[in-house]
């Protein structure tokens, strides 16, 4: 075989090889199902700008009264799973910015991914790590990290403030340092959009992060003058067309000025859906999936 073509067949096999590996990567990535016929999506009436906006089904009798046990309280237990409290623990971790307490689930080295939940106002880290409140939905997040080898942060956020901001970004340059191949997604609901606001605008903490998801925030009208959309950080929002706390009609405007710029970004909005509704029905094992192939 001339030495041309054995060069040339080398390469070839090479190739396959680093495909199949990046394959391999790709699907290590991909969450598998969990409950997934409680937690996902209904029917989607309308869709726009190219099928990244969705509007999708949301009846308060059906997904509040009909899920729960005790409406808004505690949900049925077929939508739970407490064998993942025996991964969950309560600690307080140093970052760069000072130490800040957070409710633990999986294992925080060699983690296949991170996610980092931010409550809103008069909310800790048991917020986010209530297993039966807001439809089981954090449970289901805990869940979904530990069975695929990621760990999930719920912080107490001590302030909504440049302050509080800057505990967040050591959060996530320590979950970085600690598994530096895995993708970390911020998360912020309500008032704690605030913080994601601020962190967007620090290009170290940045460049740790792999996508955030934006759920009943405020709309961040100078979001183009960060290096968050320098970056092309993808961005997944989910709101209540309802929400009478921060306009759904103003987050649309940004995502809308983000994809026409080019951000990856996605938008669920729930029809008739108030200012907690994202928080309860944004089905998690779609949006990080969505977010971890960007």
């Amino acid at each position: 075989m001339p030495q041309s073509t054995v060069h040339c067949f080398y390469r070839l096999v090479f190739a396959a090889i680093f495909a199949g590996l990046a394959a391999q990567d790709a699907a290590a990535l991909t969450l598998k199902p969990w409950k997934d016929e409680l937690f996902g999506y209904g029917q989607v009436v309308e869709t726009s700008d190219g099928e990244a906006l969705r509007v999708v089904d949301y009846q308060e009798l059906r997904d509040i009264n009909g899920r729960d046990q005790v409406p808004e309280r505690r949900v049925k237990s077929a939508y739970v799973s407490t064998a993942v409290k025996r991964a969950q623990a309560n600690v307080t971790i140093d970052t760069p910015a000072g130490p800040i307490d957070v409710a633990m689930t999986g294992k925080g080295e060699g983690a296949a991914f991170t996610v980092i939940f931010i409550h809103g106002r008069g909310g800790d880290r048991r917020l986010g790590s209530n297993d039966w409140s807001f439809g089981g939905n954090f449970n289901r997040l805990k869940n979904l990290a530990v069975q695929n080898g990621g760990v999930y942060y719920a912080p107490s956020v001590p302030s909504f403030d440049d302050a509080g901001a800057a505990r967040v970004s050591g959060l996530i340059l320590t979950a970085k340092a600690l598994s530096p191949k895995a993708p970390v997604i911020l998360a912020c609901a309500s008032m704690g959009s605030f913080i994601c606001a601020r962190v967007v605008r620090d290009a170290t903490a940045v460049k740790s992060l792999s996508g955030m998801v934006l759920m009943g925030g405020a709309a961040d009208g100078d979001y183009a003058k960060t290096p968050a959309f320098k970056a092309k950080l993808p961005v997944f929002f989910t709101h209540g067309d309802s929400d009478s706390v921060y306009a759904a009609n103003d987050q649309i405007a940004v995502f809308r000025r983000l994809r026409k710029a080019g951000v990856p970004t996605r938008f669920v909005l729930f029809q008739t859906g108030g200012h907690g509704t994202p928080v309860r029905m944004t089905d998690w094992r779609e949006t990080l999936n969505w977010l971890f192939a960007r």
